[in-house]
């Protein structure tokens, strides 16, 4: 039994459908927001998300509307915008929002220009709702589809963890608890991050090898962020981090992997862009884990290097030489 029996959901991309399937599926009532009309009246009239989840039926009962005040009559809140939209989107729910409602974060990304993680923002906008953090590796569609899935639900309140996990678990949805949503958060930032690296790696033919270098030298430098924001290795080490890595950069499903694959194999990060409707979070990640590095002194080569390559017009040969010219080191530096 849970205290949620109303779940909203705020994001009608594939992420956020999908998780509006599985909360259904958990025995919740769901309503899903979406900014998009289009994505609305498809759910509401054919039940499927045409643009983002086709090929899906979801539950008749799952409600979508584009009026935030009506999702914000919900229990709890899952927020699932583009991670650079959060703070728009936390800024208009703040006029109609409870302050007892607990919001969930399912978008994974570092802010451009704060550098701020999304519970960071949260703090700022909605200082007085009590903040989850759900992460872990998960593509879309299989949730949506049913398919097990296992996950990371981190809440410094454990009584409010353990409620949402009753809330959102199911048999093949599978929520495992963490007091660590710092950690949680830095690990699905940055994982988008190397997954174009990894993506870029396969364009480029270089083997899997590389790929399993560049992953495993990526998860030390998630796990030197995390540390310096507070988070614990460990946590980098299970679903949100290590989890979610492999997945990423593994699987050309992934929307940051197809993206460094195509780069990789000599197109421009615009023409890829421009055929897209769905986000790739690590492209502005990129650029904003970067920054958040340097702010605080830490060595994190790999994301720089992709942050060049998509930003500051480095040459991707010119960034794996860079990479590969680094001085030998001790594996644990």
């Amino acid at each position: 039994m849970t205290r949620f029996k109303d779940i909203g959901v705020v994001g009608g991309g594939a992420w956020g459908t999908a998780l509006a399937a599985t909360a259904q599926r958990a025995g919740a009532r769901v309503t899903l927001w979406a900014r998009e009309a289009d994505i609305v009246a498809s759910i509401a009239e054919r039940h499927e998300n045409v643009s983002f989840l086709p090929g899906v039926t979801l539950h008749p009962s799952i409600a979508a509307t584009g009026d935030l005040a009506r999702v914000a009559r919900a229990d709890a809140l899952l927020l699932v915008v583009p991670a650079q939209y959060v703070r728009g989107t936390a800024q208009a729910l703040a006029a109609v929002l409870p302050d007892s409602t607990p919001i969930v974060i399912a978008a994974k990304g570092i802010e451009m220009g704060s550098g701020a993680t999304m519970g960071e923002v949260l703090a700022e906008t909605l200082p007085r709702n009590p903040v989850a953090v759900l992460s872990g590796p998960t593509f879309a569609i299989e949730v949506a589809r049913g398919l097990p899935t296992a996950v990371t639900l981190a809440a410094a309140d454990q009584a409010l963890g353990s409620d949402l996990v009753a809330a959102l678990g199911t048999q093949t949805f599978r929520p495992y608890l963490s007091d660590d949503p710092i950690g949680c958060e830095i690990g699905g930032a940055v994982k988008n991050v190397l997954a174009i690296a990894c993506g870029i790696v396969s364009g480029r033919g270089l083997g899997d090898n590389a790929r399993a270098a560049l992953i495993t030298r990526g998860l030390a430098e998630m796990v030197r962020l995390a540390t310096a924001k507070g988070g614990r290795p460990a946590t980098l080490m299970g679903l949100s981090g290590l989890g979610d890595l492999v997945l990423t950069c593994t699987a050309m499903q992934s929307r940051n992997c197809s993206l460094g694959a195509a780069l990789g194999a000599g197109r421009s990060l615009a023409d890829v862009l421009g055929e897209r409707r769905s986000v790739a979070e690590g492209v502005a990640s990129a650029a904003a884990v970067a920054a958040l590095a340097s702010r605080l002194g830490l060595d994190m080569p790999i994301v720089a290097a992709v942050d060049a390559i998509l930003h500051r017009g480095a040459a991707i040969d010119a960034a794996i030489s860079a990479l590969l010219a680094r001085p030998f080191k001790a594996e644990e530096r």
